[in-house]
């Protein structure tokens, strides 16, 4: 019950805005860009840029209509149709895309993008390699790698790329996040600790780093602090089932920790005591006295016997 939400979304919505989806609008060279569909497509990325996806699908689609061998249009409907979520569809944008040019790696970093959309790490992995031999420092493609790891439980790896990602761009807070968890993942709770305490420095109204370093913390016993970091997000979030209850547990979990050991034995249940057997109820001092008593009475008999006449027999000598 504590773990099933905090694991989840491993995926990030699609990197609008970051260097992946930037790359995704980059001018195409002149060559690529010259005759049928050139209009339409600069519509697209206009559209696109304005995140009016439905229309910059139609413009795309306009493009290609009109010149189907042309890369970035399929590129451009493809993330089109990844902010619309509609996942085949971009998939396949995308692999049109690597059709025509084996060597795009915006495309690379798309389909990557789909594919962990769909949870199918392993060939996330894969594009994102491909898309890093095509381009070692593409950050965008750094960072999706770490995503498909996480997937893969790779936690070293992944906390390797997140924290190539931070160096590279120490305000993408969401890398913090995801490196934390890596951290939870190899059981190195400190470090995913200072994670998280080091986004809440940046918001400390952030709902979500509360509710996981509270999780954290009672993934080390450390009940007393979690319990602070559930009820400051309760305070933000009142309505948070999820965090009420996992707040209980935490309370539950420290009230027995700190619970006295003589009322821990006190209700603890006691084994009936185990009923002596005859032999072991005989004691040495009894032996003993019994002893002297049938020697007494020996003596006894003895003395009364002795004064008497033996009893003779009736034969006649």
């Amino acid at each position: 019950m504590i773990t099933s939400r905090i694991t989840i979304s491993l995926v990030a919505a699609c990197f609008f805005g970051t260097a992946s989806f930037a790359s995704a609008k980059e001018k195409a060279p002149a060559k690529e860009k010259a005759g049928a569909g050139t209009s339409e497509y600069t519509k697209g990325i206009q559209l696109l840029d304005g995140q009016q996806y439905d229309q910059a699908v139609t413009e795309f689609t306009k493009a290609i209509l009109a010149n189907d061998k042309q890369p970035v249009f399929y590129e451009g409907r493809g993330f089109a149709y990844l902010a619309l979520q509609r996942f085949q569809e971009a998939g396949d944008d995308f692999s049109k895309a690597i059709e025509l040019l084996p060597k795009d790696m915006r495309a690379f970093v798309g389909r990557a993008q789909v594919f962990l959309q769909q949870k199918n790490y392993q060939q996330a992995l894969a594009d994102t390699e491909k898309a890093l031999e095509i381009k070692p420092d593409e950050i965008a493609a750094i960072k999706l790698r770490g995503f498909a790891e996480l997937g893969l439980s790779q936690w070293d790896k992944a906390i390797a790329d997140f924290t190539n990602v931070i160096q590279k761009k120490p305000d993408d807070l969401q890398t913090y996040d995801r490196r934390a968890l890596a951290y939870r993942g190899l059981k190195n709770f400190d470090a995913a600790i200072a994670d998280y305490t080091f986004l809440l420095e940046k918001n400390a109204n952030d709902t979500e780093a509360l509710t996981k370093r509270g999780y954290t913390y009672s993934l080390m016993g450390q009940y007393e602090k979690a319990i602070p970091d559930f009820q400051a997000a309760l305070k933000l979030n009142p309505q948070d089932n999820d965090t009420f209850q996992r707040l209980q547990w935490t309370q539950g979990r420290l009230a027995a920790q700190n619970a006295s050991p003589v009322a821990t034995t006190a209700t603890a249940p006691t084994a009936a005591p185990e009923k002596p057997s005859l032999i072991s109820q005989i004691k040495p001092l009894y032996i003993v006295v019994g002893v002297v008593a049938l020697l007494i009475i020996a003596v006894i008999v003895r003395l009364i016997t002795r004064g008497k006449a033996e009893e003779t027999s009736h034969i006649i000598r």
